[in-house]
């Protein structure tokens, strides 16, 4: 028992923090809240909601007219869905502008978890099984096919039949239900692997010297974080609570009908958009993986005296413009496959991956 306490004494209160870290750094622990969130609402769901092609979208209508503020967990857990994503790249964003990736176990393990998180909100959306849960299931996973020689088969061991059918549906409900478990555990490994040589700082200098305790410092500044999220997060629910939903999605599910614009939720539409960008089926797919996965990239080839990038006028201006363009293609990833959306979708396309081509060369003219 006193060893526990010391693991979370050492955790939570006298971990020896950087003085100088700004309100960038409380998007960590923000996710952390956000998690417990989906955890919470998504444990009620499932007491409700019935994994069936014939009823799964009746459960949900159930559940938000019926069950005592079932609307409200409903709302909660999808908003709480867009939450998560929105901190998520605030807090990638941050961690490359700083410099955080040169602690190589702590990025690799977040973009695990990055990965993890988006096959688990993506499991979560076809749950609803309304028509672009369903259409959208049946074109992701078809992506699949593109593997040579294995394809067809992945994608019917997938869909378990031939189409996306009743054990599609009952396998991505039971996923969908232990992927956020794992994800603690890997998110509990990626604080050890943090605590091992502390947090970053936004002068991006090995500064082992001005540190203090993490309670009550940043727990107060922490505090006033969730506080700011928390009255957001109620404004969206009760004031606009389907602002981010597809329209599409209020009409079950119908293999007959094809949604004019298939086109997954927001936070992956940046990743949609590059994927349509390329012609060939293959290179889509790859493209597509590619945007998250190049990420892991950055602690191999940076090398700078400065972590931070605000020592270098330079990669200031091309953070800003990587920035811009991942905007850009979440906007673009909304818009329908026709000129000229598919021209910008190219161009943003390689502005994207040129950032991290370009990027590492950087160092040897502005060092």
């Amino acid at each position: 028992m006193k060893k526990n306490f010391k693991i979370i004494n050492n955790f939570l209160i006298n971990l020896p923090t950087p003085s100088n870290i700004s309100y960038w750094w409380n998007f960590g622990s923000i996710l952390g809240v956000c998690l417990l969130v989906q955890l919470i609402s998504g444990i009620f769901l499932s007491m409700h909601y019935t994994p069936s092609i014939n009823n799964a979208f009746y459960s949900l209508i159930h559940i938000t007219r019926d069950v005592n503020f079932g609307w409200m967990t409903r709302v909660i857990h999808a908003n709480g869905a867009s939450m998560f994503f929105f901190f998520m790249f605030i807090h990638t964003g941050r961690g490359i502008y700083y410099g955080s990736f040169f602690k190589k176990k702590v990025w690799i393990s977040g973009t695990l978890i990055m990965l993890t998180l988006m096959a688990t909100a993506f499991l979560g959306y076809v749950l609803p099984w309304g028509q672009m849960s369903f259409w959208g299931a049946t074109v992701i996973t078809n992506l699949l096919s593109a593997i040579p020689y294995l394809g067809n088969t992945l994608v019917s061991w997938i869909w378990g039949g031939f189409s996306v059918e009743n054990p599609t549906l009952n396998r991505f409900f039971s996923f969908h239900f232990i992927l956020p478990f794992i994800l603690c555990l890997m998110i509990m490994f990626h604080l050890i692997f943090l605590h091992e040589k502390g947090s970053s700082n936004p002068l991006g200098l090995k500064n082992k010297i001005d540190k203090i305790s993490f309670h009550p410092y940043f727990t107060i500044k922490d505090l006033y974080g969730f506080m700011l999220v928390f009255i957001m997060f109620l404004f969206i629910n009760f004031k606009t609570p389907f602002l981010l939903n597809d329209p599409e999605n209020f009409t079950p599910a119908n293999p007959m009908v094809t949604p004019p614009h298939i086109q997954p939720e927001w936070y992956f539409l940046f990743a949609y958009a590059i994927l349509r960008s390329i012609p060939n089926k293959l290179g889509g797919v790859l493209a597509l993986f590619m945007s998250i996965i190049i990420i892991l990239t950055l602690p191999f080839t940076m090398n700078l005296k400065f972590k931070s990038s605000s020592m270098y006028l330079v990669k200031k201006i091309l953070f800003l413009i990587f920035c811009s363009t991942f905007m850009l293609l979440t906007w673009i990833g909304a818009k329908p496959v026709e000129p000229p959306f598919i021209l910008i979708g190219q161009i943003l396309t390689v502005i994207y991956f040129s950032y991290f081509l370009v990027n590492p060369f950087l160092y040897k003219i502005t060092k």
